[in-house]
């Protein structure tokens, strides 16, 4: 058997850190699927996102082999600097190169830079949504200017950028130049273990949902506050996830305060990737009603709990409820909101049965889907 070929990979977090959300998700998944197929080096930082400390059961500048037979780095903030990022460039034997990301200056920028003297069978660069117009325009000036520079310079004109949808092809078209090489690969799904359906309680006028995800402005936890409030049903929302923005935490707390007695809402502190699943079986359905998402791990992860999903109209998740999966709605259109909420909450146990498993099968069905495995292996052909 031929040697599996090496790919050398740039993050800025990775597992076990879960606090950066999607984009260590997003590059776990892909490890986790093609993991058959080549073997991967991480490179990314010894702690998670806004954490001092280091991982627990971890060597840090050093390479460490996870149980799956992956590599990681786990590089401290003593030792990354510009000497360590180009020592590993022209150190590491590798055949593909993979960044996550376009504007992180120790694990974007700074391996482009390097790498432009490295004979590789290809550079990819993930974009995660980072060159949509809503993505640009906050901190524009920075951004424009970062981008417009690195165009002069060349540092992605030889590079392959993977988009996960077609709207994002689009984007990078736009930010980086029509004749930027692109290859369309969908996100990989977290894989799960097989599971049976399992239907849910459910009483008649009430409902229990659910957020994860960072406390931050973009994941608008303060707009799905603003929206219980007009809600005539009886709600328990419980929300998750680590908190990026704390004055934003304290803005969503006073309003908490304000809800009438028929609303329940409690924060739960954050929880780990691995107790995803486990947690939304005691919720009926997500409600995250986001700014934006690029593919949005935790919609999927829903509907594969059987849980449908109550979000916005900005992410990939359409046509929802002509499936039974949820609502997909504009986030000017706030009685719809509300309406959707009195009208799950209105289900009895064996209606909503039907939503959670069209949620399940469909979730199922994503997850196993061979196209989307296809298309990330080729971000590795030379010749796709």
């Amino acid at each position: 058997m031929p040697a599996k070929k090496k790919i050398l990979v740039f993050i800025d977090w990775y597992l076990p850190g879960y606090r950066a959300g999607g984009p260590i998700q997003s590059c776990a998944n892909l490890v986790d699927h093609l993991s058959t197929e080549f073997d991967f080096y991480i490179v990314t930082r010894d702690t998670d996102y806004c954490e001092t400390n280091p991982y627990e059961g971890i060597v840090s500048d050093a390479w460490n082999t996870l149980d799956n037979g992956t590599h990681v780095y786990y590089v401290s903030t003593a030792l990354l600097n510009r000497a360590f990022i180009k020592k590993i460039c022209a150190e590491t034997a590798f055949d593909f190169v993979y960044i996550n990301g376009v504007y992180s200056f120790y694990f974007s920028i700074l391996p482009l830079f390097y790498l432009r003297n490295v004979v590789v069978k290809r550079i990819v660069v993930a974009t995660r949504g980072m060159l949509a117009e809503s993505a640009i325009a906050v901190k524009k000036t920075k951004k424009s200017v970062f981008l417009q520079v690195s165009k002069r310079l060349g540092l992605f004109k030889q590079v392959t950028f993977q988009a996960s949808t077609a709207a994002e092809v689009n984007d990078i078209k736009r930010a980086m130049g029509k004749e930027s090489k692109i290859v369309l690969a969908a996100n990989l799904p977290k894989k799960v273990a097989p599971q049976s359906f399992s239907p849910r309680e459910k009483l008649v006028g009430s409902i229990n949902l659910v957020n994860i995800a960072r406390i931050a402005p973009e994941k608008n936890l303060k707009f799905a506050i603003e929206i219980l409030r007009e809600v005539k049903a009886n709600v328990v929302f419980d929300f998750y996830g680590p908190i990026y923005a704390e004055a934003y935490y304290e803005a969503c707390k006073v309003l908490i305060q304000q809800l009438p007695s028929n609303i329940k809402v409690s924060y739960k502190g954050s929880i780990e990737s691995t107790k995803v699943n486990e947690t939304f079986q005691h919720y009926h359905a997500l409600f995250m009603p986001t700014l934006g998402e690029n593919f949005g791990h935790i919609i999927l992860e829903s509907l594969v709990a059987g849980c449908p999903v109550l979000i916005s109209d900005q992410t990939p998740w359409h046509e929802l409820q002509s499936k039974n999966l949820g609502f997909d709605i504009a986030l000017h259109e706030k009685e719809a909101f509300v309406k959707a909420i009195e009208q799950l909450a209105a289900l009895d146990a064996n209606e909503f049965a039907k939503w959670s498993f069209a949620s399940y099968n469909f979730g199922k069905e994503f997850v196993n889907n061979p196209e989307v495995l296809k298309q990330n292996l080729n971000l590795f052909e030379v010749n796709a």
